[in-house]
């Protein structure tokens, strides 16, 4: 692609008026992200606390139950509610290489108010994570805006992209079993990121069936498959909320979704397939740094850091007394 015909895509994006209200709709839906997930987080840790029940091996229908009773996790299901409403609106208005990128602000947003909230200031590492994670989605999606073309999606694809969701389903709830007692919190927040990329990738399929009128037997299986990747989705963010930050949950959803859903868009649906070969090898590294920022903040988050440390774990020198002597456990 020559630098002319860059220049003509942007030309072309700014030639309407109406594409310009797409920019403030993405970022207020990151605004609404950002305030949701914080809402919901805060209802998940005070549903912990009033039933004395960690939900780090996975959310009971007690749980359940009780999310449905607490005014902050129902703002903050409305608030993500209003913001999928917003991403809908910018998307029919604005072209993807203007709206898509606009998602990661939420990263940042929720950052700065779970740093105020739970009062853990960023750090160097975590800022870094946090760079590495938003750069590395914009530049996957961008590349991906640049070189993707609106085709036909046909029925074998259609099954393919419904296969692919049931063996993914299906990993992830083996994963679930296995490693559930371990309470990783990347577990679930990967697990949603993914599920959520084929929410995306299914509700084009559904709109683009709609659309052309061809509302049939596989579409309607379409849609269910999209509800049922939604409430296991949906189920796995809660159970992040217990066991991580609000904005380490939020990192997850803005990179892996967008990731897992352009990467079914170039295999199954084939909307690059004359993107040329420095393009596939900049979506591995732009979506290789976006995945390092995420296990990186993981990692390197100030408030896992410091929950940690009041773990009853005995730690280094701690375990010897003053004599060298082993303290015995308690």
């Amino acid at each position: 692609m020559s630098a002319a015909s860059v220049t003509d895509q942007f030309t072309d994006a700014f030639r309407d008026p109406a594409i310009l209200t797409g920019i403030p709709m993405a970022v207020l839906g990151a605004i609404f992200m950002s305030l949701g997930a914080q809402y919901q987080h805060r209802g998940v840790q005070k549903v912990e606390r009033v039933t004395g029940r960690s939900g780090g091996t996975g959310l009971d229908l007690h749980h359940l139950l009780n999310l449905l009773k607490r005014p902050s996790w129902l703002s903050g299901t409305l608030m993500l509610a209003l913001a999928i409403v917003c991403q809908l609106a910018a998307l029919s208005v604005a072209p993807l290489i203007l709206v898509q990128p606009l998602g990661a602000i939420s990263l940042v947003i929720t950052t700065l108010l779970n740093a105020r909230v739970s009062g853990h200031a960023p750090t160097r590492q975590s800022i870094r994570a946090i760079v590495a994670a938003v750069g590395g989605i914009f530049i996957f999606v961008t590349i991906a805006a640049f070189f993707a073309t609106e085709r036909p999606v046909t029925q074998t694809q259609i099954i393919i992209i419904l296969g692919l969701l049931g063996v993914t389903i299906v990993a992830f709830a083996v994963l679930w079993v296995l490693l559930r007692s371990r309470s990783m919190a990347l577990l679930y927040i990967v697990a949603s990121g993914v599920l959520y990329g084929f929410v995306a990738t299914l509700a084009k399929v559904v709109l683009s069936r709609i659309r052309d009128n061809n509302f049939d037997w596989l579409t309607l299986l379409s849609m269910a498959a999209l509800i049922a990747a939604v409430l296991v989705g949906a189920y796995f963010v809660q159970t992040a909320y217990s066991l991580g930050p609000p904005d380490l949950v939020i990192a997850g959803l803005t990179v892996i979704d967008p990731i897992i859903a352009v990467v079914i868009g170039l295999t199954v649906l084939q909307e690059a397939e004359k993107a040329p070969f420095w393009a596939f090898i900049g979506f591995a590294a732009a979506g290789a740094l976006a995945v390092y920022g995420v296990i990186s903040l993981a990692r390197n988050h100030p408030q896992i850091i410091s929950d940690s440390q009041e773990l009853p774990i005995v730690r280094g020198s701690d375990a010897e007394d003053e004599d060298g002597e082993e303290k015995p456990s308690q």
